[in-house]
């Protein structure tokens, strides 16, 4: 019995080829810690475990950049962001306000190494809301309720920014601006305070009222001193002789008319003027 082998064919894969997959597999798993883009208002600082550890004097900016595999790149926000901010706090009575506050904040975008060796990702938690609730409760407690409801409101939120500022600045923080959105007193309280307002307005302008007719009555006596002073000014000035001038001169003014008339001339007594007796 004959046996019969087939023979199948086989192709020859080379080793090569096995490298260049693995490359290309490593390649694009190390890319993503190789390759780093960084988006618009954004800024980044490498950690290096093999030469000195946080570069803080190497900023990254936006765009492409390329990162040795065994270093970390840490991006921040370098951009103005707002939080909110709601607290209990007592004014100088002891009373207790209920504020919600707005902050605009931002890292500073030269010193995000140090902000990064020194605090890290977290320094809005760790810094900035600290501030801004030590320094809101220690200005607020400085002023009555009805203060802040209404007169010195822009002052005390002017006091807080320029506290917060100062204490953040140092930790590479930029503190853009602190608002009050609200404030929340007791009910009887704030009613009580809204009628002061209404009553404090109402006296204002009754107040302005009175100035106003103060102001008048003041013209009022000035001009009757003028006139009065014109008239006396007038008759002191007016002569028998200037007054039968007067008289001459209207007297040919009206013999200049076109009107019939009788001019008589003569003297009625001392003085007398021409009389004329009309027509037409």
């Amino acid at each position: 019995m004959t046996n019969t082998r087939i023979n199948i064919p086989q192709f020859g894969f080379p080793k090569v080829w096995i490298f260049v997959v693995i490359g290309i597999i490593l390649a694009l798993i190390l890319s993503r810690s190789i390759f780093y883009t960084i988006d618009a208002g954004k800024g980044g600082v490498i950690f290096k475990p093999f030469s000195g550890g946080l570069d803080t004097k190497t900023i990254y900016g936006e765009g492409f950049h390329l990162v040795a595999p065994w270093n970390k790149m840490y991006v921040y926000d370098v951009r103005i962001n707002e939080e909110f901010e709601k607290m209990d706090v007592l004014s100088k009575n002891g009373l207790n306000i209920e504020v919600e506050l707005s902050y605009r904040f931002a890292a500073n975008a030269s010193e995000i190494g140090a902000l990064h060796k020194e605090i890290g990702p977290e320094y809005v938690s760790r810094i900035v809301k600290p501030e801004i609730r030590s320094a809101t409760r220690e200005v607020i407690g400085q002023y009555l309720p009805e203060e802040l409801y209404s007169t010195k409101r822009e002052a005390i939120q002017d006091e807080i920014f320029l506290k917060t500022k100062a204490a953040v600045s140092s930790k590479h923080v930029i503190i853009d601006a602190v608002l009050i959105r609200s404030v929340q007193l007791p009910a009887k309280l704030k009613n009580a305070i809204e009628m002061k307002l209404e009553e404090e307005q109402l006296a204002f302008q009754y107040e302005f009222k009175l100035d106003r007719e103060r102001k008048e009555a003041e013209r009022r006596i000035i001009e009757a001193k003028a006139k009065a002073d014109a008239n006396q000014i007038l008759n002191a000035s007016l002569t028998d002789k200037i007054l039968k001038d007067k008289g001459i001169e209207a007297t040919l003014d009206l013999a200049k008319s076109p009107n019939a008339k009788v001019v008589i001339i003569g003297e009625a007594g001392k003085g007398g003027l021409p009389l004329i007796l009309g027509g037409n």
